[in-house]
């Protein structure tokens, strides 16, 4: 078991259908092959209600499909210039995508051969058409913040479950895992919880491929994120569990 004053929780981002090959309307290259890593790390005693996955749940008008703009957007490469729908003044820039994770279609689900009944909660992200959301945790929109879109759901199960630490896994490395591990470091700093964050390579793959990996790696470890390996975070919280 893990030591004491350790609360680890697990973070599976976007693990989904639509995001795997060879199907998916927005397949990571090499995505699939990290579901033996992930499946290894829900086998471990994180415990049962902390082993979290995250979903992409768009409405079919996503501010983020290339579809929804007129003309129609040029996917991967044309961008769009996001409005707070609060404050019009605060903008940010994001990618033009295929569509993908519609709610109700079969690229919503949990990938197949995730091991979905070791997962204890399922927090969704994405659900506002309005405006684009990586991270797990928020949108980019501070001024104000954006709470329709899931309330902070998963700070405060973190909150509440006096978690230390957060491992994170999924899809995709260089956009939601990497905006949501960065998120977990800069809003525990600003509860005062200061939580670590460890993302574990074997299960990470991106858009970009090695390329976009590596530049996000570079960011995440500017941030404070930890980036390890898998026999790391066994060593680090479970030694002598053997899975």
């Amino acid at each position: 078991m893990s030591p004491p004053s350790r609360r680890p929780a697990l973070l599976i981002i976007d693990v989904q259908e639509d995001f795997c090959p060879p199907n998916g309307s927005l397949a990571v290259p090499d995505g699939r092959s990290i579901l033996p890593t992930i499946n290894t790390l829900l086998a471990l005693p994180f415990p049962p209600h902390l082993k979290i996955a995250t979903k992409d749940h768009h409405p079919p008008t996503h501010v983020s499909f290339h579809t929804s703009h007129n003309p129609p957007l040029q996917p991967f490469t044309s961008t769009i210039t996001i409005a707070n729908p609060n404050n019009p003044n605060e903008t940010y820039v994001s990618q033009a995508w295929p569509v993908h994770c519609v709610v109700g279609t079969p690229g919503n689900d949990l990938a197949d051969g995730l091991d979905v009944d070791k997962i204890g909660r399922v927090v969704l992200k994405g659900r506002d058409p309005r405006v684009e959301m990586y991270s797990a945790f928020r949108t980019p929109l501070r001024n104000p913040p954006l709470e329709t879109e899931n309330g902070g759901e998963l700070a405060k199960i973190l909150l509440e479950e006096e978690v230390t630490d957060v491992v994170v896994v999924g899809l995709a490395g260089d956009y939601c895992v990497k905006a949501s591990a960065v998120d977990c470091v800069e809003i525990g700093r600003e509860l005062g919880k200061g939580w670590r964050c460890w993302v574990v390579e074997e299960g990470v793959r991106s858009v970009g491929g090695e390329e976009g990996w590596e530049e996000a790696k570079r960011v995440l470890e500017e941030k404070g994120v930890a980036v390890v390996r898998l026999d790391a975070v066994k060593e680090q919280f479970f030694p002598g569990v053997d899975v």
